[in-house]
């Protein structure tokens, strides 16, 4: 074995990579550290392609190990299921600013796998993995553009913070995931960001500390980049201790040049004409159309180049919308860049439920329902974190009619589990806290129809489903979907984007928040070079809008409900003398199961004797109380 390591020092963090000790058949095998945490990354790439794939088969694993927090996991078998929801999250952030980093045309299948093996709980091990898998690549010789470096800041006392730890983080307002590589210029490109205000934002604003406004958040965007060039060169360095092994990696040809130019000879002025059909239905129709007479024309039997003129068609159609929007011509729907779909929102269209809305812009719609539950309601977690249960839940739920498809549906994918957790983190700092609302609250986003971000639709419309059931939540929260299309040097930032547009832009850019500060960010990147000044300017074109979208959805409901639905139960706590628990629930609980076969009302009572009861019927939970 040849163990070669190198340690960077990131603000006050020491983040140590070693490679050679473990998994040394993996091509790519690195094991990172800070503090206590420690990650085994391992890369796979096979050098033959599938025959026929005509997509990048990348796949991102993230395994928890329980041991790794000296736990022995719940359940039946006690062992490890499947994935946790911040597993999954971690395999998200790790595959979108990997993925458009691998070279054109690369097809081989490629695995990464991210082991938790130790947890201190003060170090998260997803930043710590993301820079590993860069790692790991480079040393199996696998091609990138340019390896990533990725940190976390916290906006803690005003100023932004490097790899804060968790104990320091419980005093941050603001958290970001930002990941970049270096360009040609030696510059840092950022890539991806994934942030969120935290849950006691608000209070911790109330007492003067910094609101994450956007020019603070894009400060700590600029921020990030030396401390991403540095782990850069880490990486590089330990690459240089190490022997690469010289792979010819075959490389896929969607489409010869030769192709491509006797198609838009042919057919461009058309494609122009059709795209500049504002009706979606019709244009997608004439164009389907056209690619079929492309086909006709062009098809080689003998080699079926089928696929082959349906991409290079594909590719004309794109480049011949970006050119018209560059130049200051209409989107594909005939709209403005800032110009933002037309927007309704409407509250309490379910009789039963606790709270319900429906938020609509353009063809996406989302029907939002709230459930209040008590207490013993809330999500267990059996996890390595020392977080053990979850009051306040948002799931997301993708049907395929929602884009006017048909195939099985097994369960939430990692896409809806992500814009799931994308909505839960812009609504999380207006919750109100448990003390003042001591009801489980679970959100639930139906995405009935689909065309562009139905995550930000669910923001908004969580936000009115959640007034509507009355959850004292302090403010309104909306989201809104950025795109972007550059050429040379021009950039034209793209409101409320279309499905269309985020396949053909250069950017995917989500921005949830109140009419005063940011409470989620998302940005994909899929070009090198993004200028500050344009992200700053994305960011304010993402505010104006969303105060736009926040004016059309007070106009439906400004405050929170004042009282409950009648379907929602009541909760009336009382607080008992620490010495009188006992006695009331009796041994083994027999005076607490008396109250609720007799009354009809739940009853929960905590360590410190505070006691809740919960029922739909006034009098049962009077009577209840009485006894």
């Amino acid at each position: 074995m040849s163990v070669t390591n190198v340690t960077c020092k990131i603000g006050e963090k020491e983040i140590k990579f070693e490679t050679g000790k473990l998994a040394l058949q993996a091509p790519g095998a690195v094991v990172v550290t800070s503090g206590e945490t420690n990650v085994l990354v391992t890369t796979v790439a096979n050098e033959t392609v599938r025959e026929g794939i005509d997509f990048f088969p990348l796949t991102v694993d993230v395994e928890e190990r329980m041991y790794s927090a000296g736990k022995i996991p719940g359940g039946f078998f006690r062992r490890e299921g499947r994935q946790t929801e911040k597993a999954i999250l971690a395999c998200r952030l790790i595959d979108r600013p990997l993925r458009p980093s691998f070279n054109d045309g690369f097809r081989c299948e490629t695995q990464i796998i991210a082991t938790v093996l130790s947890v201190d709980n003060e170090n998260e091990y997803d930043v710590l993995a993301l820079n590993a898998a860069s790692l790991g690549l480079q040393l199996a010789g696998v091609p990138l553009d340019s390896p990533i470096g990725a940190v976390r800041m916290s906006l803690i006392n005003d100023n932004w913070v490097v790899q804060a730890s968790n104990s320091e983080m419980e005093e941050s307002v603001f958290d970001m995931v930002i990941a970049g590589n270096l360009n040609e210029n030696n510059d840092v490109d950022i890539v991806m960001v994934e942030a969120g205000a935290t849950e006691t934002a608000f209070d911790k604003i109330e007492s003067g500390s910094t609101t994450p406004t956007e020019d603070i958040v894009a400060d700590g965007i600029d921020k990030s980049k030396e401390y991403i060039s540095e782990l850069i060169k880490a990486q590089a360095e330990l690459v240089s201790q190490n022997e690469i092994p010289e792979v010819v990696w075959p490389l896929i040809e969607d489409y010869t040049p030769e192709l491509l130019s006797e198609l838009e000879e042919a057919f461009k002025s058309d494609i122009e004409t059709i795209t500049s059909i504002t009706d979606r239905k019709e244009r997608s129709t004439k164009q389907s159309e056209l690619e079929e007479s492309a086909v006709e024309k062009y098809l080689n039997e003998e080699e079926d180049n089928t696929k082959a003129i349906k991409l290079a068609f594909k590719s004309i159609v794109k480049n011949v919308v970006r050119d018209r929007v560059i130049s200051g011509g209409a989107r594909l729907d005939g709209r403005t860049p800032t110009d933002i779909r037309n927007i309704s929102a409407e509250i309490d269209l379910l009789p039963t439920v606790h709270g319900s809305s429906l938020f609509l812009r353009g063809e996406t719609q989302v029907l939002n329902v709230t459930t209040l539950g008590m207490g013993r309601l809330e999500q267990m977690l059996d996890t390595i974190d020392t977080v053990t249960s979850k009051r306040y839940m948002h799931h997301n739920n993708f049907p395929p009619y929602s884009t006017g498809e048909a195939y099985m549906m097994r369960g939430p994918k990692r896409r809806e589990i992500g814009h799931g957790a994308l909505a839960e983190k812009a609504l999380v700092p207006v919750i109100p806290t448990k003390i003042d609302f001591p009801y489980t609250i679970r959100v639930v986003s139906e995405a009935i129809s689909s065309n562009g971000s139905t995550s930000q639709a669910s923001v908004c419309a969580s936000s009115l489903s959640l007034m509507a059931a009355g959850v004292p939540i302090k403010e309104h929260v909306a989201g809104i979907a950025m795109g972007l299309i550059s050429k040379d040097d021009n950039y034209v930032t793209l409101t409320d984007i279309l499905g269309a547009e985020d396949a053909l832009g250069d950017m995917d850019f989500k921005v949830a928040g109140t009419r005063n500060m940011i409470t989620a960010l998302q940005l994909d990147m899929k070009i090198e070079g993004l200028p500050s000044d344009v992200l700053r300017k994305a960011l304010n074109q993402a505010m104006d809008a969303r105060h736009h979208i926040l004016d059309i959805m007070e106009d439906a409901i400004s405050e929170p409900a004042e009282s409950l639905s009648g379907n929602a139960p009541r909760l009336e706590t009382v607080e008992l003398p620490k010495d009188k628990i006992g006695e009331v629930i009796g041994p083994k609980g027999k005076n607490i199961r008396k109250i609720e076969e007799e009354t009809g009302v739940s009853v929960e009572i905590d360590d410190d004797g505070i006691l809740t009861l919960g029922s739909t019927e006034e009098d049962s939970l009077a009577e209840a109380k009485e006894m």
